[in-house]
């Protein structure tokens, strides 16, 4: 064999490792879209679990990821616009906080995988064909089943059992799957004989106006739906339920150690740890249609007793004894 043509069947040979070299050595890149506010301490909270489920599977950014935020709020038109920018930077993956943020990813991609951790009903909002085959570019962790709102009822009526009114407030927009939770909701109302009202909130003085509402009531209490408006606003939403002093349940337990009365719900903060799996597999070459979506785990009961005492409710031994965290 020629000298030259030796060289070239070696080069030749080489040529494959030579590739695969270069792609481990690639930069990887995700988006993350959040229809959170980027200072609320909840979203970061998601994000640092999703960092350190990262760093678990030895991606660090710097090295060999990077990772772009868009912080979008519970806006409507900035979660699209966020959703457009996030896929233009031609992502290995993205990750939607929020069901507002992937029903907007889904609109701007149906070729990059998304990445999805506590929102709930995915099959119901139309981003999985089903929880075992999600059949599209889209898959991840159901955090919240509709079936919740009968035991937001049930706890509603333990902790204040002269409640026989149960207003539920909700972004239409925002939390566009407020139908099913509303159905659940008003169930288990019927069977406890409270009277149910739906409540569409849209900025912060629409809460204190149905918060209001119910304070002038007789027995009135207050059931929050888990979307991002909520979620971002609970402040002023556990604030205005403090101030005229309605007992109220919430979905998460951020609400409940800020002063909500109680919460039951998925741990989602470890949701997004687990999701960090998930990116992982995509970025190794496994598609998001082969990724059966997972369910919660881990649901927790805290209870807030300082918030209880002020309210002047007493909660059941027997319901402490079965919750996860007392608030003192």
């Amino acid at each position: 064999m020629r000298r030259r043509e030796f060289i070239a069947g070696l080069v030749g040979a080489a040529w494959p490792v030579l590739v695969l070299a270069q792609q481990s050595d690639r930069i990887r890149r995700i988006g993350v879209l959040s229809s959170f506010a980027e200072d609320d301490a909840q979203a970061q909270a998601r994000v640092a679990a999703l960092r350190q489920g990262m760093r678990a599977r030895g991606w660090n950014e710097g090295r060999n990821l990077q990772i772009d935020f868009c912080w979008a709020g519970p806006d409507a038109g900035r979660i699209k616009s966020c959703a457009e920018e996030l896929i233009g930077l031609a992502p290995d993956a993205t990750l939607g906080m929020g069901s507002a943020s992937i029903a907007a990813l889904k609109q701007a991609t149906r070729a990059i995988p998304i990445v999805f951790a506590g929102i709930g009903d995915p099959v119901g909002q139309g981003f999985v064909e089903s929880l075992a085959r999600p059949g599209g570019n889209i898959t991840g962790f159901t955090g919240l089943e509709f079936s919740l709102g009968e035991k937001w009822v049930e706890l509603l009526k333990q902790v204040a059992p002269n409640v026989t009114r149960a207003t539920y407030i909700f972004h239409p927009e925002i939390g566009p799957y407020y139908p099913q939770w509303l159905k659940s909701v008003e169930t288990a109302a019927t069977n406890f004989g409270v009277e149910t009202t739906a409540a569409p909130v849209r900025t912060v003085a629409d809460v204190e106006r149905a918060i209001r509402v119910i304070a002038a009531q007789t027995n009135g209490g207050l059931i929050v739906q888990p979307d991002t408006f909520t979620i971002d606003n609970r402040k002023p939403i556990i604030e205005s339920a403090a101030r005229h002093r309605v007992p109220a349940v919430y979905a998460y337990r951020s609400h409940a150690a800020e002063g909500g009365l109680v919460s039951y719900g998925p741990d989602v903060i470890d949701q997004f740890r687990q999701a960090a799996a998930y990116v992982d597999r995509i970025l190794k070459g496994e598609k998001p249609a082969e990724l059966p979506v997972q369910q919660p785990l881990k649901y927790e009961l805290v209870f807030n007793l300082k918030t209880a005492k002020a309210l002047g409710l007493a909660i059941p031994e027997t319901l402490l004894a079965t919750a996860d965290e007392l608030i003192q």
